[in-house]
């Protein structure tokens, strides 16, 4: 795994949805995640460093395709102009991704809404694969815990042989939560996002969390798995990694901080 993988995830932490003007002016790589509950474009310098970026709940995608694309245009269009008024220079191109199984001619609307926030679209790729961008394992699985599908990529000798999609993702933990509390999904949201909160969830969403680890058992079975890391936002609800483990029999690890993992990855892959 990348070394320096949790320093440059603290580094995202640090500069996004910031706005103190940036002096560099070197090459950029830039990534854009259209996630089903977050919405995020990361700038890396030509070091593959995070320079700047904005990150946004925002319900704009549903299960890898765009059901608001007006919405999503302007939601990029403006992280898009703050950010070039931080650096001072404008963005003209970034990557994207898409979860794994999703048919091509909907992943063209992704293309279209970078288009239409004004950045030419340089690459695209699959979510896990785009993790591993970052993560750099060599033998293991990656598994991006999204707001509504889990993806998982098998990687042996550093290549990537076996993609998968299934829905399950924050939104199942949300509408479990809201039900069983007897509040909105948008309240939902946002104590799932509570540190000091998450601990009492737990019973509640643990047959959520069982579900994922059971998407991922099966998509594992057939390969020798070393080890297996979970990303994306969903990733970081404690105990999620317990019950993957368990439920796989393999060891299952998270970073410091998830979220950020699969955006950086597309970001490094803007050549």
């Amino acid at each position: 795994m990348n070394p320096q993988l949790d320093p440059i995830l603290r580094q995202a932490e640090a500069v996004l949805n910031t706005s103190d003007p940036i002096t560099y002016r070197g090459p950029v790589h830039v990534g854009v995640d259209l996630g089903t509950a977050y919405t995020v474009l990361i700038v890396l310098d030509q070091d593959y460093r995070p320079l700047a970026g904005r990150y946004q709940f925002a319900q704009i995608v549903r299960d890898g395709l765009v059901v608001d694309f007006i919405g999503a245009i302007r939601l990029l269009s403006q992280m898009k102009a703050e950010v070039e008024t931080q650096l001072g220079f404008t963005l003209e191109q970034a990557a994207t991704s898409y979860p794994p199984g999703v048919a091509m001619a909907e992943v063209k609307a992704t293309r279209n809404v970078l288009i239409g926030a004004g950045l030419e679209c340089s690459n695209f790729l699959d979510e896990p694969s785009a993790a591993n961008s970052l993560l750099q394992i060599d033998n293991g699985a990656v598994v991006d815990v999204g707001g509504g599908t889990t993806g998982i990529a098998i990687i042996e000798n550093g290549e990537v042989v076996y993609t998968a999609d299934e829905a399950t993702g924050g939104t199942q933990f949300s509408l479990v939560i809201a039900g069983a509390m007897g509040i909105s999904f948008e309240e939902a949201e946002e104590l799932k996002k509570k540190r000091n909160q998450q601990s009492r969830l737990i019973p509640l969403v643990r047959p959520v969390m069982q579900k994922v680890g059971t998407i991922v058992a099966r998509h594992v079975a057939a390969y020798d798995v070393e080890r297996i890391y979970l990303v994306g936002g969903t990733s970081s609800i404690p105990g999620i990694c317990d019950e993957v483990e368990a439920i796989t029999g393999v060891k299952t690890v998270v970073p410091s901080n998830p979220l950020f993992v699969t955006p950086i990855g597309i970001a490094m892959q803007d050549k």
